[in-house]
């Protein structure tokens, strides 16, 4: 049986046929012109699927990644920055129309366990993929399946409380894992420290031509961003203890998150030895499509 991945993101959809060890037989990118609406997206992403269908020429199964999570009690989406998805019967609708059966789950899911059978986790039992871009999530993968526990909130990293009382988030709460490492409140706590407004790329690219205030200002900013890193991580890893840890989004390109971040991490776990691998991934943002057909 050959596999079809579908990758639904903000700007665009892909798809993947692949066969079963894995040849990629098609790949296709469309737009998903999500200022069109719901209905719109369903019927790009069904067109898709049967593209794909026809190319395959033999049954294939289906998976889709999505940006939010399918609630166990409802079967629709939630907690997904797409937000014309947000208590919509997605997996239903699509299955409905192609009339075959589909495998749904979030993109730090599908993030796991495509770095886990194809990436840099393969060979590991308990592995945590970590997404670390606009937003904070994490997905587990115990002997090659998903694990998403009774609520499909398993791997929420991102909303544990870091400090009470602490930073507003969009959840609703305060002090969450995400309003301290994700890109946007990186770059906003540099422009609280210094004033400026810059893409996290330039803080980072930047940083070895400031001079003096600026570079003791560099250093606080990065001392913070370390230390939050490494107790943010080292909780997952007391209560998880998995056999290697993925990186992966825009912030995971940072090199001092493989040495300084190692050490901050490793610091803060609850255990006198710690070897837990901290891999950068090798996917990319092809994850997502690769880590749908393996649903």
């Amino acid at each position: 049986m050959n596999k079809i991945g579908i990758d639904l993101g903000g700007t665009k959809i892909e798809g993947i046929l692949i066969d079963i060890s894995g040849r990629v037989i098609e790949r296709k990118r469309i737009l998903t012109k999500r200022d069109d609406g719901y209905k719109s997206i369903v019927k790009r992403i069904v067109s898709l699927i049967k593209e794909l269908q026809n190319i395959s020429k033999i049954d294939a199964s289906i998976g889709v990644c999505t940006p939010g999570a399918i609630s166990p009690q409802t079967g629709r989406i939630k907690n997904s920055n797409t937000v014309c998805l947000i208590g919509q019967p997605l997996k239903e609708d699509i299955k409905q129309q192609i009339n075959h059966q589909i495998k749904m789950d979030n993109d730090a899911n599908c993030f796991a366990i495509a770095e886990a059978k194809l990436g840099a986790a393969q060979g590991h039992n308990v592995v945590f993929g970590v997404i670390i871009g606009t937003g904070v999530g994490g997905g587990i993968v115990i002997n090659g399946k998903v694990h998403q526990g009774r609520m499909a909130i398993a791997g929420e990293w991102g909303h544990h409380t870091l400090y009470p009382n602490g930073n507003q988030c969009y959840c609703g709460r305060k002090g969450c894992v995400e309003t301290y490492i994700s890109g946007p409140s990186l770059e906003k706590r540099w422009t609280e420290l210094t004033g400026e407004i810059k893409p996290l790329k330039h803080i980072i690219t930047e940083s070895g031509q400031l001079l003096y205030d600026k570079k003791k200002l560099y250093s606080k900013w990065k001392s913070e961003f370390i230390s939050n890193f490494g107790i943010a991580l080292a909780n997952v890893i007391d209560i998880l203890d998995p056999d290697a840890i993925v990186l992966g989004g825009g912030v995971s390109n940072i090199d001092f998150l493989y040495n300084e971040g190692i050490k901050s991490v490793y610091k803060n776990v609850f255990s006198d030895q710690v070897d837990t691998p901290l891999l950068k991934n090798n996917l990319g943002d092809s994850a997502g499509v690769f880590g749908a057909a393996y649903l």
